[in-house]
């Protein structure tokens, strides 16, 4: 076992750890920004999975690249729909 492995394997485990972070804070407060940031960090955590078992792949590869992004748009979904305006209905 390489040390990049043992490192892609690290971050698997801290990104599903994050994850769980997030649904645990979801669970309390029922926002959907924290169930979207735990998916968000559970994409990276297949990712880092998919490196580490895939020893000829690089990071720029076409798969491992839409990966990443996939998490990344989790994120801005996020941001976009905690900070969208109000309903005029909603007051």
């Amino acid at each position: 076992m390489s040390e990049l492995t043992f490192l892609y394997g690290a971050l698997t485990a801290m990104c599903l750890f994050a994850g769980l972070f997030f649904l645990r804070y979801w669970k309390v407060s029922k926002d959907s920004f924290f169930i979207w940031f735990a998916c968000a960090f559970w994409t990276f955590a297949i990712n880092w999975f998919l490196l580490a078992e895939d020893h000829g792949v690089s990071e720029h590869s076409f798969y491992i690249f839409g990966v990443r992004l996939a998490g990344f748009l989790e994120i801005l979904a996020a941001i976009l729909l905690k900070n969208r305006a109000p309903d005029e209905g909603s007051r």
